[in-house]
C-alpha cells in the first residue's frame, strides 16, 4: 500500500515537474500568484504570512522557466505598482522592502571583494558609514557647530547646502568610497586569509571609533550623539498631488509626506539596486570578473599567467566600497539621523551572512541572502516576539502541560536570539549546502567538471595537466 502511495505520489510530482515546464503555464501560474497574493496582502495589510506569500512571487518570477519579456512585465507590475499599492496600506511593508534593496546593493558590493576576488572583508560596513557621514555633514547644521559644544543647538535654522544637492552627493559619495576603499587595499595587498580579515576588521573598527570621537577639538561628527537633522531631497508639490489623487481611492485614506518620502526612497534605493546588478553582471561577464575569478581560485597561478594582482584587488576594493557609499548617503537622508552605533562590527557581520547564504559569486543568490536576512529580522523574529508578549501577559495555558505562558522569561525573546540564529543558519549551509542557495553558474560548471577531471586521471586522484590550466585561467 505505502509503495502504491509513493509511486502515485512521484507521478503526480512528474506530472506537475513537466507542466511547469512549459512556458506558457509558469506564465500563467506566477501571475495568478503574483494577483492573488497581492489581493491578500491589500485586504489583510497586518497579516504576516500573507506578505512573506507576496514576496515570495519575486523568486517565482526569477525561478521559473518563462521568457524573459514575462518576466519583464510581472517585475514591473511587482515593483512599480503592487508593491506602492501594498506600502501605502502598511507603510512598514515598503520599509521592509526599502531595507532588501539597500542591504542587497551592499551585498552585492561585498560580494565582489568576498565571492569574486576571494578576499574576506570583515570592515565592509565602513564604506557604508564614509557614504552616510559626507551627506550627514555637508547636508546638515553640522557646519555651523565646528568649534561649538557637543550637544548645543545650531546657532541657525539654515543648512549649510541646499537640499537637492543631495543628488549629487549620490556621486559624491560613490567617489569617496572608492578612494578608501584604494586606500584601505594599499596596505593589505601583501596579506591573504584570517589576516586580510584581521586587518580589515582593524579599519571598520577604526572608522567608528573616529565617527566617535571627532567631536573635539573639532565637532565634526557631533560623537555618540550623532548628527540630526539631515535634509531629505525636495519633492515637487504637483508630483505628490498628482500622486495623492491616484492613491488616495486605492488605499482609502489620503497618503501623508511621510508616506511620500517612504516610496520615493523605496523607488530611489530599488532604481540603485538595479543599477548595482547590471554593473556586477556586466562585471562578472567581462575580462575583469574571469581575473578576479583567476586571482580568487589560485593568486601565483593567475600572477604567472600575467594578471596584474595589485591593480585587479585594488578595483575589486573600489568598486565593492562605491556602492557602499552610495547606499550610505541614501541611508543617512532616509533616517535624517546617524551615530556611530549604526555602524558597528555586528552590521558588517549581517552583510557577510548574507553573500554566504545566498551563495559566494552568485548574483541572484546574494539577492536572496540579503531578502531572507531582512526578513528574518525585521519581521519573523519581530512578529514572533509580540507574540510571545501577548501570551506572557495574557492567561493562556498549553494543554496537557497546564503551564501558563507567563511563567516564561522575558530572555527568551527570539529578537534577542537573531545573531545566534545566523550562526546556527550558517554553519548548516556550511555542512550541507556550501555553495549558498543559488549557486554561482561558475561554481556550477566547476563542480561538474570536477567528476570528468577524477576520470581522466584514473585513480590517483590527481588533476589533469588541461584541467589545471583551464581552472587557473577561468
Amino acid at each position: 500500500m505505502a509503495q502504491i502511495l509513493t509511486t502515485r505520489l512521484q507521478s503526480i510530482f512528474q506530472a506537475g515537474q513537466a507542466w511547469f515546464q512549459k512556458s506558457s503555464n509558469a506564465s500563467i501560474f506566477a501571475t495568478a500568484y503574483l494577483l492573488i497574493t497581492g489581493l491578500l496582502v491589500y485586504f489583510n495589510p497586518l497579516s504576516l504570512p500573507a506578505f512573506l506569500l507576496f514576496m515570495a512571487s519575486a523568486y517565482l518570477i526569477y525561478a521559473f522557466p518563462m521568457s524573459s519579456r514575462t518576466k519583464a512585465i510581472l517585475g514591473v507590475v511587482m515593483a512599480l505598482v503592487l508593491i506602492p499599492i501594498i506600502g501605502a496600506r502598511n507603510i512598514f511593508y515598503l520599509e521592509v522592502i526599502f531595507q532588501i534593496a539597500l542591504f542587497a546593493a551592499l551585498a552585492l558590493g561585498l560580494n565582489i571583494v568576498v565571492g569574486f576576488a576571494g578576499m574576506l572583508n570583515m570592515g565592509y560596513v565602513a564604506f557604508y558609514a564614509v557614504g552616510a557621514y559626507l551627506w550627514a555633514i555637508f547636508g546638515s547644521q553640522q557646519l555651523f557647530l565646528l568649534h561649538s559644544i557637543p550637544g548645543t543647538a545650531p546657532p541657525t535654522d539654515k543648512f549649510f547646502l541646499p537640499a537637492d544637492t543631495f543628488y549629487l552627493f549620490l556621486f559624491g559619495g560613490m567617489i569617496l568610497a572608492a578612494l578608501v576603499g584604494i586606500l584601505l587595499g594599499l596596505p593589505v595587498l601583501r596579506v591573504r586569509g584570517d589576516y586580510l580579515a584581521i586587518v580589515t576588521l582593524g579599519f571598520g573598527e577604526v572608522i567608528r571609533v573616529l565617527a566617535n570621537n571627532l567631536d573635539k577639538p573639532i565637532n565634526l561628527t557631533n560623537g555618540p550623539q550623532g548628527i540630526t537633522p539631515i535634509q531629505r531631497p525636495t519633492l515637487p508639490g504637483p508630483l505628490l498631488a498628482a500622486l495623492n489623487t491616484v492613491l488616495t481611492p486605492v488605499v482609502g485614506h489620503p497618503v501623508s509626506q511621510g508616506d511620500f518620502y517612504n516610496l520615493f526612497f523605496y523607488a530611489l534605493s530599488l532604481l540603485v539596486a538595479i543599477l548595482v546588478i547590471v554593473v556586477v553582471i556586466r562585471l562578472d561577464d567581462s575580462k575583469v570578473g574571469r581575473a578576479w575569478a583567476a586571482i580568487r581560485e589560485d593568486e601565483l597561478a593567475a600572477s604567472a599567467m600575467g594578471i596584474p594582482i595589485v591593480r585587479y584587488k585594488l578595483l575589486a576594493f573600489a568598486v565593492g566600497a562605491s556602492f557602499a557609499g552610495v547606499m550610505g548617503v541614501i541611508f543617512a537622508a532616509s533616517r535624517t539621523f546617524v551615530s556611530p552605533e549604526s555602524f558597528n562590527f555586528m552590521q558588517s557581520i549581517g552583510v557577510l551572512s548574507m553573500v554566504i547564504l545566498g551563495g559566494l559569486g552568485s548574483i541572484p543568490g546574494v539577492i536572496l541572502g540579503a531578502a531572507l536576512v531582512t526578513i528574518l529580522n525585521l519581521q519573523v523574529l519581530q512578529e514572533l516576539s509580540l507574540w510571545l508578549n501577548s501570551l506572557r501577559q495574557s492567561d493562556a495555558v498549553i494543554p496537557l502541560i497546564n503551564f501558563a505562558w507567563k511563567n516564561l522569561s522575558g530572555q527568551l525573546d527570539p529578537a534577542k536570539y537573531q545573531r545566534m540564529l545566523f550562526g546556527l543558519i550558517l554553519i548548516v549551509m556550511m555542512i550541507y549546502r556550501q555553495e549558498g542557495l543559488i549557486p554561482a553558474q561558475r561554481r556550477k560548471r566547476q563542480k561538474a567538471e570536477a567528476p570528468a577531471a577524477e576520470g581522466e586521471n584514473g585513480a590517483s586522484g590527481e588533476a589533469s595537466p588541461r584541467a589545471e590550466v583551464e581552472h587557473g585561467a577561468a
